[in-house]
């Protein structure tokens, strides 16, 4: 027989409100602004919930929670998984980027070359003929 996991006997995170949607927006790799427009508040109140100075009414905490990919009880009371650290850093998208061009640029030149082979070796046939 399982027993449901008791949520008292978790360890919490011991961050404010503030600090775990700071860092569910940073493992996003969001910026307030971003984060703010997504929710459709200024970047001030974004700014003020993160630094507990006010909190989101309960329909802007859902949202936040599903925009930050994070419970709801995880924000509001740090029980539950937290967010892992950011995905990508805007350095590593840059750089991963860069070689899916440079791959498809490869892929292209292979293409080129074949395609030289091709009409080099008509071009020969046509000559020894």
């Amino acid at each position: 027989m399982h027993s449901l996991p008791n949520i008292t006997n978790e360890n919490p995170d011991d961050d404010t409100l503030g600090g775990r949607i700071s860092r569910a927006r940073d493992a996003l790799d969001l910026s307030t602004a971003q984060l703010a427009r997504r929710l459709g508040v200024k970047s001030d109140t974004v700014n003020a919930w993160e630094s507990d100075r006010s909190e989101p009414r309960a329909n802007r905490l859902m949202m936040l929670a599903g925009v930050l990919g994070v419970s709801p009880t995880w924000l509001l009371n740090g029980v539950g998984e937290s967010p892992s650290a950011p995905v990508i850093h805007s350095e590593m998208h840059v750089l991963i980027t860069q070689v899916a061009k440079l791959k498809r640029s490869h892929e292209a030149m292979g293409k080129m070359i074949n395609a030289i082979e091709s009409e080099a070796k008509r071009v020969a046939d046509r000559l020894i003929s």
